[in-house]
């Protein structure tokens, strides 16, 4: 390797804050093999964040072509060209972008996918136009490292090797190197906004500058490509922990005719898709948003850690972020992840499925949790605990059993962990699943109750009876309670339903003797703009989570308040678009495209999620009524490249901010989420039932043989204060003691030794007459430390 003689340093150190792209992508695309460690997003017509070595890891902001005629223009694709971007297969993440001039002077067409076997984006690129505009034309390729997750501390230098001239930039040990096919007559490396080629090029057309390196700061690499000659050439892109490595890759990768690679590619994702299920057969678009969905799913899995799948390849409103936003959407959800395998479960692929449990297990926290979201390599990020997210690894294992995919992999350690940690935890969680709030809610109280029913079924077949029927009376004990807990009977937003379903009923986790009536809670509400109220009475806040209860099978989508609910839920968050319903979280939510079109930043308004139109399908398919509507709509609020947004615009256009009624804000695209639900409905369309219904469920709460014990339970984080007559009273702890209690104010003293449990879970029942009046007083002595409590507690008694 021959480094360029003249060091010339760039000057303007350390450039502009650097900031993230847009988060509504036009496309995403990787090669389906594993060796091929990069992943790349579009929109606006040209390149966006590349990720490397791991999904989590973008190393650019953005990669495009500037175009002048060196006098009289000045174009860069993103804001000057009309962009049209396909895919070049339905269903390969591959793609062919059309910008054309305005006046139609030239049109630049690129193909971009990724390197089969390498780390390396390829990005063909074709000149075409009238001869004297070409004559004339300079086109210069534009690069925006963000190394190592950002744009501050980025260094870049040029090197030559083997007399190819090629754009470097590092940061620690990320590096990047770019040349083509055709040799760059020019270069330079600058800082943006001062020495960098927008700014250089933009004063007079012309390429003044050329610097041989720039340190330490945000970082631009420019190259000039002479088109009188080369109208048709490969753009290289690679990326290694050196180097060496990098450059190696880069002229690798470019030695393989473009067009080979492309066949390559295509293949690859052939053979990823050839055992897809035909779910076609039920969408309204001929498979269009099927296939796309599916390949998109198996693009946001990792390839180091096998299972491991984000939330999506983008950054919300990411032109409004910098550095500080590290995390974006490309981190690991459990609920999201656990959403995507199950979809591809449903599209007939397994194996995505296991690895997703097999990583889950390795990512498990020792008390059976999870963190909230985690980078790929498990570290926690945010963590929050979300009760639905440690549930939903047990339903997945669970699914896995009922299609005979477990293979060798045992994961009853996994969901006798997570069993008890929804049991200890619960029943509030300190976060639903919009990750605001805590309290009672009926979508975490819905995955839990299903959770632990699977997990239940679990233990019976492993022939621990016991077991199995601890777990299924704490599902019992919180069904029991769904309505008592989560429905208001004080409604106002509809004047005649009193009785509906709250989005949650707010309780501090923290505190062991909460108030459990859903007509007195105040809910606070995150995310609203300055000086407007952010505090709300609870029962007047709803979303449609209790539709959970009924796509498992814990409620009747006949249910009177099932029913009553939705009809609040669509007076109050229905938003009818051209393209087909579609529905807001929840009433007053601040998260979203600001009024004015602005980005989300620390608040804004919150919009319509197509995937709640697919749960809201799901719900139909349950009540035998028409699912294709809300198949069409989501067809509909997909982009032309088949991606689904997690966001769509919900008021009239507004053509300079680019939203327009029904289209994606600037909010994450696509949403792997949104995929997953959409794939579901489809299955669930095929089959004429819902796919994520579970029997178990449906058989001991909807059939004729309706648990009838009536349990309270009293545990540590939940001290409650009075029982029923007639009811069992339940005391947990989570280690074996002797209860020593009076039912009839010390007068007479019983000692009764706790049941263990597998799940290291002790209690002790006491029966409660329907005649009893005296209160249960009782105090604990800790077996194994053969200590006393050092306090009473008291039950009353209710008649």
């Amino acid at each position: 390797m021959t480094q360029m003689q003249n060091q010339s340093t760039a000057f303007g150190q350390p450039g502009q804050k650097p900031c993230w792209t847009q988060g509504n992508k036009d496309g995403v695309g990787t090669a389906c093999a594993v060796s091929s460690r990069t992943w790349f997003t579009l929109s606006n017509g040209i390149l966006n964040e590349v990720y490397y070595p791991t999904i989590d890891r973008p190393q650019i902001r953005d990669l495009q072509y500037l175009i002048t005629d060196g006098s009289s223009f000045f174009h860069e694709e993103q804001r000057h060209l009309h962009t049209k971007t396909e895919r070049i297969v339905p269903h390969v993440l591959g793609y062919r972008i059309t910008n054309s001039d305005p006046e139609g002077r030239y049109t630049i067409t690129k193909e971009i996918i990724t390197d089969s076997r390498d780390s390396c984006i390829l990005q063909h690129t074709r000149l075409t136009g009238h001869p004297e505009v070409l004559a004339k034309l300079q086109l210069y390729a534009l690069c925006a490292p963000h190394l190592g997750i950002g744009g501050w501390n980025d260094s870049a230098r040029i090197v030559e090797v083997a007399g190819v001239k090629i754009l470097t930039a590092q940061q620690n040990d990320n590096w990047l190197a770019m040349t083509a096919t055709v040799p760059f007559t020019r270069a330079s490396c600058g800082y943006v906004g001062e020495s960098g080629g927008w700014t250089d090029l933009a004063d007079n057309f012309q390429m003044d500058w050329e610097f041989q390196q720039a340190q330490g700061g945000n970082v631009a690499l420019t190259a000039k490509i002479d088109p009188k000659n080369n109208q048709e050439f490969t753009l290289g892109l690679a990326f290694a922990s050196h180097l060496h490595d990098a450059v190696t890759t880069l002229l690798l990768s470019l030695d393989v005719p473009f067009e080979e690679q492309k066949v390559r590619y295509i293949n690859q994702w052939n053979n990823a898709c050839e055992n897809r299920l035909p779910l076609e057969q039920v969408s309204g678009d001929g498979g269009n948003l099927y296939h796309s969905s599916f390949s998109v799913l198996l693009a946001h899995e990792d390839k180091i850690y096998p299972g491991a799948t984000i939330a999506s390849l983008s950054i919300p409103w990411g032109n409004a972020h910098g550095d500080e936003q590290q995390g974006g959407y490309h981190l690991v959800w459990l609920r999201d992840m656990v959403n995507s395998v199950t979809a591809l479960l449903a599209a007939g692929h397994k194996t995505t499925a296991l690895e997703a449990l097999i990583y889950l297990a390795a990512s498990q926290q020792p008390d059976g949790g999870f963190a909230q979201n985690f980078w790929i390599n498990g570290e926690p990020y945010w963590t929050g605990i979300q009760l639905d997210q440690v549930a939903s690894p047990i339903m997945l294992a669970w699914r896995l059993y009922r299609h005979n995919a477990l293979r060798q992999f045992d994961p009853y350690p996994v969901v006798m962990q997570a069993a008890k940690y929804l049991i200890n935890y619960g029943p509030a969680t300190q976060q639903e699943r919009w990750e605001e709030v805590s309290g009672y809610s009926p979508s975490t109280l819905a995955s839990t109750i299903a959770a632990l029913i699977c997990a239940a079924t679990f233990a019976r077949e492993r022939g621990d009876k016991s077991t199995a029927q601890f777990i299924e009376e704490y599902a019992d004990f919180l069904e029991s309670h769904l309505e008592t807990w989560t429905v208001t009977t004080e409604g106002t937003l509809i004047p005649e339903i009193k009785r509906h379903y709250i989005r949650i009923n707010p309780v501090d986790v923290h505190n062991p003797y909460p108030n459990e009536d859903p007509n007195q809670g105040v809910l606070s509400i995150a995310n609203r703009p300055p000086g407007s109220q952010w505090q709300f009475p609870a029962k007047e806040i709803v979303d449609a989570g209790f539709l959970e209860l009924v796509r498992y099978g814990i409620r009747s989508p006949y249910d009177p308040v099932i029913v009553d609910s939705l009809k609040v839920v669509d007076a109050v968050l229905k938003v009818d678009t051209p393209l087909g319903s579609c529905w807001h979280r929840y009433n007053h939510d601040g998260y979203g495209q600001r009024e004015d079109g602005g980005p989300f930043l620390h608040y804004g308004k919150g919009r319509a999620w197509p995937l709640l139109t697919g749960e809201r399908g799901h719900y139909e398919l349950a009540a035998g009524h028409d699912v294709q509507p809300f198949i069409q709509a989501m067809e509909a609020f997909a982009s032309d490249t088949g991606l689904l947004p997690e966001q769509i615009w919900d008021e009239p256009d507004q053509p300079n901010s680019h939203l327009y009624f029904g289209k994606p804000t600037g909010s994450a695209m696509p949403l792997a989420w949104a995929h997953a639900e959409y794939i579901k409905l489809l299955r669930s369309a095929r089959d004429g039932k819902v796919f994520d219904w579970i029997p178990e469920l449906v058989n001991r709460y909807l059939g004729n043989s309706k648990p009838t014990q009536f349990l309270e339970i009293w545990k540590f984080n939940r001290q409650i204060r009075s029982v029923k007559a007639g009811y069992t009273l339940r005391i947990q702890a989570l280690a074996p003691f002797q209860l020593h209690w009076s039912n009839d104010n010390w007068q007479t003293i019983q000692n009764t030794d706790s049941t263990p449990t597998a799940i290291d879970i002790a209690f002790v029942d006491i029966a409660i007459s329907s005649s009893q009046q005296s209160p249960i007083n009782f105090t604990f002595f800790w077996t194994h430390s053969q200590n006393w409590e050092n306090c009473n507690y008291q039950v009353t008694i209710m008649s």
